[in-house]
């Protein structure tokens, strides 16, 4: 496998770190980055390649975002293009994907984009990475509109670019993680040309009320697996399954999964993603 950063250098991890403590609590407060319990292996046969090309972080809809991407060693036959959290960016979910343990002469490539930096009202107006605004805890209200189209339109961009090497829709997965996560179920549920499958990750329906005349019938029977922590403080368990149902009367089929964790991945999660992605994209039996 190789994994190309591109085309952004690794410069946020290292901001990051000189963040004052006040904005880190924040965004651990509200909508952290994803809380991988994994220890990567410091010895890898993943080949790093940086291409250290620099891009305005005032990404417009026609420009591609900024990504990491980890391709396999041979011929690309799937797509997995993966968003992170409030407050994190691409590199969040990078290590997981050794740790799915998929075959790997299966192709699979995964594609984490860094989502633009915006204010974000609930922090303060703290300026991060995010997909859209977050103007109040309570996710129903006030909900940013225009932020979640554009974003939709900016992943819709990063399919296109799949479609155009040559992976077909029925072979890519939107994934995503909490902000991310609703990106991916709002893009997905729209989109004219069947997708392989929505890996949702302790996330919500946004702008719901909108689905029922939105929806597109490509994707009517797409695979979604839904997973959420019991102990979430941040996305509320109950939230999430007020998600779920509805998008069940929408008529759609979800693959619905829970663990006693907060707004984190574990690891029983991530074997239940492997096995789901293994039969959305390598058509493999339970």
């Amino acid at each position: 496998m190789i994994r190309q950063v591109k085309p952004e250098n690794r410069v946020l991890r290292e901001q990051f770190s000189c963040c004052n403590i006040r904005f880190f609590i924040a965004l651990l407060l509200l909508f952290p980055g994803s809380i991988l319990p994994i220890n990567v292996n410091a010895e890898t046969s993943i080949q790093v390649i940086s291409d250290h090309i620099t891009m305005s972080n005032n990404t417009t809809d026609n420009q591609l975002l900024p990504t990491v991407e980890i391709n396999p060693a041979g011929a690309i036959k799937a797509s997995v293009i993966w968003l992170h959290g409030l407050g994190a960016d691409g590199h969040d979910f990078e290590p997981i994907v050794e740790h799915l343990d998929l075959p790997a002469d299966e192709g699979i490539r995964f594609v984490f984009p860094h989502a633009p930096r915006r204010a974000v009202t609930i922090n303060g107006g703290y300026v991060m990475r995010a997909w859209y605004d977050v103007a109040d805890a309570d996710l129903s209200t006030k909900e940013d509109s225009d932020g979640i189209k554009q974003s939709a339109r900016q992943v819709r961009a990063l399919i296109q670019r799949e479609l155009d090497s040559g992976i077909d829709s029925s072979r890519i997965v939107l994934a995503g993680f909490s902000q991310g996560g609703a990106i991916a179920l709002y893009t997905g549920l729209r989109y004219e040309r069947p997708l392989a499958g929505i890996l949702a990750l302790s996330t919500y329906l946004p702008l719901a009320d909108s689905l029922d005349k939105e929806k597109h019938t490509a994707n009517q029977k797409i695979s979604i697996m839904m997973a959420h922590g019991t102990n979430d403080p941040i996305i509320p368990i109950a939230t999430a399954e007020r998600s779920k149902t509805l998008l069940v009367e929408q008529g759609f089929n979800i693959e619905w999964h829970t663990y006693p964790m907060p707004h984190a991945v574990v690891d029983d999660e991530i074997k239940d993603i492997s096995q789901w992605l293994q039969q959305v994209l390598l058509k493999l039996r339970s």
